[in-house]
């Protein structure tokens, strides 16, 4: 018998937990992105610092977050970001800037788009969150897995992202030599 929690499992859970009272769970077949997004994301300069980056993480409980330059998104930087290509290495993350760090391709998703095609390029690039994007290019907002975790054939989607989950950054960017 085994008692560590599978991927699949630990989504649910995550999903029952963490989703925000002002967000009711989402039943079985929400169709667009914006139907299950979190809205509300903050983008954080190229030049703000690691530990600037790692407080406003912990401030707002995610991992996650944009980066941005002149009102446009030019990356993204995660938890694990941080950890591996900064810290691990021996950075300050006093001194380092975000963008030592940040991954530069952007894999984004617009709010009206079909959620199906979303979910099968995040389990297609084994990405665990995306920029979400209006049509003249302003985020509005962060996908999930999270997010996901209520609506239909989540299952295989998770398979997917989880399956090599330690090739690809969590934001689905490069890695750093």
């Amino acid at each position: 018998f085994n008692n560590k929690p599978t991927t699949k499992m630990l989504m649910r859970t995550l999903a029952r937990i963490s989703r925000p009272a002002s967000r009711p769970f989402v039943a079985c077949y929400a169709t667009r992105v914006s139907e299950v997004m979190t809205t509300g994301a903050t983008l954080i300069s190229p030049e703000t610092s690691l530990q600037e980056a790692a407080s406003k993480m912990k401030s707002v409980d995610t991992g996650f977050l944009p980066i941005g330059k002149n009102d446009k998104l030019v990356g993204t930087i995660t938890d694990r970001d941080i950890v591996i290509r900064a810290v691990a290495e021996g950075k300050d993350p006093k001194t380092t800037k975000v963008q030592e760090a940040m991954s530069n391709d952007l894999i984004y998703c617009f709010e009206d788009q079909d959620l199906e095609e979303v979910k099968k390029t995040m389990g297609e690039k084994q990405i665990r969150r995306m920029p979400v994007m209006n049509r003249e290019k302003r985020i509005v907002g962060v996908l999930s897995l999270g997010d996901l975790a209520g609506n239909t054939s989540v299952d295989s989607a998770v398979d997917k992202i989880s399956k090599d989950s330690g090739s690809a950054s969590q934001t689905g960017g490069k890695k750093h030599p």
